[in-house]
């Protein structure tokens, strides 16, 4: 038996699930959860320039760094990462990379799963990744799947926003309030120094999305900033009262 409960995030790059769920993580482990990233590669070759321009850089080096960003990031947040260093540009989806995923899926059987957007017409690596995360889910739940551990329930998945949500085909359905924990999130992205470009944008972005999660919950005289993350459901909501 489970000693807590748990979440699963699968990232297609070493520092995706920060500016996109860095929130809904610091959030879910100061409630007790385990959360658990899973980064599938480091975004060595496609997001990684700053690095790049550095002289003698090399591949490895490349990883180095992006790894030592993102785990020091994943301690920020409070969660556990993992690297599987599958490779990007392209993000390839091989039967041992769903065969891994499976057994991670059975191990930590998570409550909750956190991904990208399904459409990403200027990053392919990450609708690749967010199918590989429904496949492996899905073959997670086949009792005749060959893999160790117990077959998952139905977790649901949360698709968290991309860079450019209009032409991603992105619906925001969730306004999670990630405002106590925006902090933390803000320090976990100055980690990032390879994509420092990126910190204002996201910086703004849960701003936005917190002025609309205050509109939303009718909270909109309150005088206090809030920040907010966006998410799009994949499956429907089972309930058996609307609020």
């Amino acid at each position: 038996m489970k000693d807590k409960p748990s979440i699963m995030v699968i990232s297609a790059h070493a520092a995706d699930f920060i500016w996109r769920a860095g929130g809904a993580i610091a959030l879910y482990s100061d409630r007790g959860y385990r959360v658990r990233v899973i980064c599938l590669s480091y975004g060595e070759r496609g997001e990684s320039a700053r690095l790049w321009k550095q002289p003698d850089m090399t591949l490895e080096k490349v990883k180095q760094v992006r790894r030592d960003e993102a785990g020091r990031a994943a301690e920020i947040l409070g969660a556990d990462i993992t690297f599987l260093d599958t490779g990007d540009y392209p993000l390839r989806p091989t039967d041992a990379l769903m065969d891994t995923l499976v057994e991670a899926y059975r191990e930590s059987q998570p409550e909750i799963i956190l991904t990208h957007a399904l459409a990403d017409p200027y990053n392919f690596d990450h609708p690749a990744a967010a199918e590989i995360t429904l496949k492996s889910r899905v073959y997670a739940q086949a009792r005749g799947y060959p893999a160790d551990g117990n077959i998952i329930g139905a977790p649901p998945v949360f698709l968290f926003e991309p860079h450019q949500p209009e032409q991603c085909d992105f619906k925001v359905q969730v306004l999670l309030d990630i405002t106590s924990v925006f902090d933390r999130k803000r320090k976990a992205m100055e980690v990032m120094a390879a994509q420092q470009h990126l910190i204002r944008y996201y910086v703004d972005l849960a701003r936005r999305r917190g002025v609309q999660a205050k509109r939303n919950s009718g909270r909109v005289a309150a005088k206090e900033e809030v920040f907010a993350e966006a998410y799009q459901r994949v499956y429907p909501q089972v309930t058996t009262e609307f609020i």
